[in-house]
């Protein structure tokens, strides 16, 4: 029996702030609409029908809002929210229920990431697609810098304040090691720029996405803010005196196996040679 995840997050400090978030996330809802917007592109790609969806986002409304905006809606039955929250041992989904899951900006958030995609997985119907969407590595990496740089500043040590985020390669081969067919992930790299760290701050806030790390969270002490906000300007200030702020976004794409889905070739089956193909000369070899 594998060894549980660590705790990495905090689920009462996580649904605290997606309570609070809410009421004003409509004013930074850009990111999700993006990554939603995204979803339902690949979805207008596959001429087939999905009677039985299920949204995990933790802003489940914005997925439902660009499908009704599309051409794919008509092929999309009625959408179901499921929360998913850090620290569930499992989704609340029935294996084998699914034709269609969806999951924008929250999977970050989850604790035992190989897990979730695996209960993702099992959730699906044969030949059923899952379409995601989690932040990358890259994400606030300029934000992670300058916090630690202010605290080591003022109290002579730091501590995590922003998430660990997965990259793109790891993506993929979690895709994999879930069982998915097919798997396919690309990165969307977005730099939003605000005219001051406060700013960020507020839209980080406003989306629900602010530090939710598991353990003791020394406050941020005004000074430290205030040192922070400097070094940002100090090192990313453009010329206009606006801070440039990277958010990475992972889409993810796979399909719980079928044996209608194609194969790869097996090694040695190939008929033509690539040079063949692409038309070019080989090179002797001594």
């Amino acid at each position: 029996m594998s060894p549980p995840a660590p705790r990495l997050f905090d689920p009462v400090r996580r649904a605290s702030h997606l309570a609070r978030a809410a009421r004003r996330f409509d004013e930074a809802d850009f990111l999700h609409r993006r990554a939603a917007a995204e979803a339902v592109n690949s979805l207008e790609a596959i001429l087939r029908g999905f009677p039985t969806a299920v949204d995990l986002s933790p802003h489940s409304g914005v997925f439902a809002a660009a499908l009704a905006d599309s051409g794919a809606g008509d092929r999309v039955g009625p959408v179901r929210a499921v929360a998913a929250t850090p620290g569930e041992a499992a989704l609340p989904i029935a294996d084998g229920s699914a034709d269609l899951i969806v999951s924008i900006l929250g999977l970050h958030w989850i604790d035992d990431l190989p897990g979730a995609l695996a209960q993702i997985r099992r959730a699906l119907k044969p030949d059923g697609l899952f379409l995601g969407a989690l932040f990358g590595a890259g994400t606030l990496k300029e934000l992670r810098g300058v916090l630690t740089g202010a605290e080591l500043d003022v109290r002579g040590g730091a501590q995590a304040r922003v998430s660990p985020f997965a990259d793109g390669h790891d993506a993929a081969a979690l895709m994999q090691r879930a069982g998915f067919a097919l798997p396919v992930t690309d990165v969307d790299r977005v730099t939003v720029r605000y005219p001051d760290l406060f700013a960020l701050v507020r839209d980080l806030r406003a989306m629900g996405e602010t530090n939710a790390l598991a353990g003791a969270i020394r406050p941020l002490t005004r000074d430290i803010a205030a040192r922070a906000a400097a070094l940002y300007a100090e090192r990313h200030a453009e010329a206009d005196g606006r801070i440039p702020a990277t958010f990475e976004i992972v889409q993810l794409a796979g399909w719980a196996p079928h044996e209608s889905q194609q194969k790869p070739l097996p090694r040695g089956s190939a008929k033509m040679r690539l040079a063949d193909v692409l038309g070019v000369r080989e090179q002797g070899r001594d």
